[in-house]
Parts: structure tokens; sequence; C-alpha cells
């Protein structure tokens, strides 16, 4: 009950990550670098000024994942995996040290165990996302390629998701988890009472008599 959505930034995995967690009554982990990133009350930008400290910050979002996925003993969707390492190749001179660790390979078991699903970029999809200070097509491109990279080299089977139209990944993630046994829960529409006309009691009704009846004071529409 471990599900993935992992893929460079401006891909969409956050709305179908909750689209999930309210389709499969699932927990959701959200993405723990916007949370470590306020605790070091920074900014993205501001941070890889500073390498030491940029450094600092993708450790902690690293482990702050680890650590919350264990806390869910296993049942979870969780928006983002091991993707904070792809940034940290990116702007930082310390990958091959977070990459060399042992917990880094065992999380990365840990990952493979799961179900992962790998959102591809889509220009159409391109939107400040509040925390950088743009989006660039090119960035996006190197996180998907580094993305891809560790899932290969890491042997983590992964279902592709390239469409933009969210029907056709609804029904891509609803194929996967149904053929990997996890139920969708019933969707439980609330009753609504329904207000009922009675009509009058006649004497002698007839199907003339509806919907209007004969009363004292003249025709009243039921």
């Amino acid at each position: 009950m471990r599900i993935y959505f992992v893929g460079s930034h401006a891909t969409g995995k956050t709305t179908l990550c909750r689209w999930v967690s309210r389709r499969y009554g699932l927990p959701m982990i959200t993405e723990v670098a916007r949370a470590v990133l306020a605790e070091m009350e920074s900014s993205l930008d501001a941070l890889r000024t500073d390498m030491d400290l940029v450094a600092e910050y993708q450790d902690r979002v690293f482990a702050r994942q680890v650590a919350i996925e264990r806390l869910h003993q296993g049942a979870f969707v969780s928006d983002r995996a091991f993707d904070n390492l792809a940034y940290a190749a990116e702007h930082t001179t310390v990958v091959a040290d977070l990459m060399g660790d042992q917990r880094f390979r065992d999380y990365m078991k840990w990952v493979s165990e799961g179900t992962v699903f790998f959102l591809r970029p889509h220009q159409s999809l391109l939107k400040d996302d509040g925390v950088r200070a743009g989006v660039s097509w090119d960035s996006v491109l190197r996180i998907d390629g580094m993305v891809k990279l560790m899932l290969e080299q890491h042997r983590i089977s992964y279902l592709p998701i390239e469409s933009v139209s969210m029907q056709e990944r609804v029904r891509a993630v609803e194929f996967v988890l149904a053929r990997c046994g996890i139920a969708a829960q019933p969707v439980v529409k609330p009753e609504r009472a329904r207000p009922q006309t009675i009509p009058p009691t006649l004497g002698n009704p007839s199907i003339d008599s509806w919907p209007y009846a004969i009363v004292e004071k003249g025709d009243v529409e039921a």
C-alpha cells in the first residue's frame, strides 16, 4: 500500500496524489521540501547561493521523507520520494555523499517494493509553483532525466504517465492499482430527502383527479 508519484516539478504530481488519497482512503504525504524550507526561514533561490546551506537543506529533506514514510507503517500515497536528490545533483556538490549513504540504498529498496508512477513533463503544465523564482523548461527536463536515471539505476519498476489529460491519468492509476489488489473506496453520496406530494384523498378518485384535486375552496395544484 505504498504509492509514489515521482518526477520533476510542474508535472501535476500533487493533483494526482490528492485524488488517489481521497479515492482510496490513504493518508497523503505532502511534499516535505516546502516544510523544511519554511523551518529554515529561507527561499530555495536564496539557499542556492550558499553551497553549505543548500547541502544541509537537501540532506534534511531526504531524512524527513524517510522518517515520515516510516511513521505511516507502509500505508500511504506520497507526493515525491527520492526526487530531491535529483535537485541535489543539480544544485549541490554533495550528491555523491548522499547517494553513498546506506540510508539511501535502504530507501531505494523500500521504494522499489511500492507502486511507482513516473509523471513526465509537458510544457502546457508549466507554472510558477510559489517556491522557485521561475519555472524553466530546461530545468524541468534536467530533473526529469535525473529522476529517470535513478529509477533505472536502482531497478525500480514504474509506470510512466505522459498524458496531460486528468481522465487518462486517473484511468492509468486505477488500472494499475486494481491489478495490485488495491480497491477504491465506494463513493457514498449523502441521501437527500425528496419532498413528496401526496394527493388529497377523494371519495372516488379517478385519473383526472391528479395533479388537481377538487376541494371545498376550488382547484389547488398538488
